[in-house]
């Protein structure tokens, strides 16, 4: 059993996947070939923005956000500490303050009734996480950045294809960051990321960052970075993309289907009202996790865990001044999650072994 089956996609998709990487071979192009410009128009438009500045990673996406918006020395960015560490890691790259808010125990996502204590006058931005596949509440954050000027940054590395109320994921802030790492909803064969926004000067902006901070050859106008994306990603993003909105209605059915099926058993994922949820993961919790993972392993299920430590608890943010206990809520969800197979083509036979195989070890508890 595959914890996400990339072999079984690609063999769904193989003669359109092959077509369009064996295109790239014969003009080689393989830096700025014109498969970045077409992905990043069906990029734009399946979003519903003005622009998408497709990029190496997404985390370079998140760097390249807080660089286009003059966040550095001395400032703070609010965020949350239960994320992957790029989310963070990227605003001490540009040498500003992670400010860390706790998460709700039922989305993951940033408790939006924190955000306002935790401003101060160094506050430049806030980077709420699209945690697992689900928007947090985008209406109540941006009114609370426009009250006090901050820019609103879209972690949505796991939320692309994600709705809420309507408006798709990366297009329901300032600035709205992807990732296409395989695993990924829309995932690449390799590393690969975007930016989205509505405005025209941010988006020049981060398109010079994005290659060494120039729009034209030679002429650097601005501290950028390598931050491209590669000709033969972008062709296999072409290929998968006609594709995606299936996936996304599979994801949805999927993860209902375990939700109906572990409800009662174990605590798992809500969807809040006016939300759509991708699951780029479908994370139950459960006591005794990590024995849990090890029964679930010698049943042939693999499992994986996103995040079994706060940002906070990591070495690299010690400086910080945080303690275990200032975050209880993402602390508990560190201990107690515990990721399931998820993918578009997860088989209900499946499905049902891994329910079981859950419900067999809690019995035995």
């Amino acid at each position: 059993m595959e914890f996400i089956d990339l072999k079984t996609q690609y063999q769904q998709y193989k003669s359109e996947i092959d077509n369009r990487i064996q295109k790239v071979l014969e003009h080689a192009h393989f830096i700025m070939g014109p498969e970045i410009t077409e992905l990043e128009s069906a990029l734009a438009s399946y979003v519903g923005v003005k622009h998408a500045i497709t990029v190496a990673s997404g985390t370079d996406a998140l760097e390249i956000a807080l660089r286009a918006l003059n966040i550095g020395p001395g400032d703070e960015v609010i965020t949350v500490p239960f994320t992957w560490i790029s989310t963070a890691e990227v605003i001490g790259l540009v040498g500003a303050k992670p400010v860390f808010v706790d998460i709700e125990p039922k989305t993951y996502n940033i408790n939006v009734d924190l955000i306002e204590s935790a401003i101060t006058p160094r506050t430049k931005a806030i980077i709420p996480v699209s945690l697992f596949g689900q928007m947090p509440d985008y209406n109540r954050i941006n009114a609370i950045a426009s009250k006090y000027n901050l820019a609103v940054i879209e972690d949505a590395a796991q939320s692309f294809g994600a709705t809420q109320n309507g408006r798709r994921s990366c297009g329901v802030t300032l600035i709205g960051c992807t990732s296409f790492f395989p695993a990924k909803p829309l995932g690449c064969y390799g590393d690969g990321g975007a930016v989205f926004t509505n405005d025209d000067q941010l988006a020049e902006k981060m398109r010079a960052i994005r290659t060494h901070g120039g729009l034209k050859r030679h002429n650097h106008t601005l501290l950028g970075m390598n931050g491209r994306f590669d000709t033969v990603q972008a062709a296999v993003l072409l290929a998968k993309l006609p594709h995606f909105e299936w996936e996304v209605a599979q994801r949805a059915r999927i993860g209902a289907r375990y939700t109906e099926l572990l409800r009662g058993v174990c605590g798992v994922p809500e969807v809040v009202n006016g939300n759509t949820h991708v699951y780029a993961q479908y994370t139950i919790r459960i006591q005794n996790r990590d024995k849990a993972a090890e029964f679930l392993k010698l049943q042939g299920i693999p499992t994986a865990v996103y995040y079994p430590k706060c940002l906070h608890e990591q070495p690299v943010f010690a400086n910080l001044g945080y303690h275990w206990g200032d975050f209880p809520e993402a602390e508990k969800a560190s201990r107690e999650v515990l990721s399931l197979p998820m993918h578009p083509f997860l088989t209900e036979s499946d499905q049902d072994r891994i329910v079981s195989a859950i419900k067999q070890y809690i019995n035995q508890q």
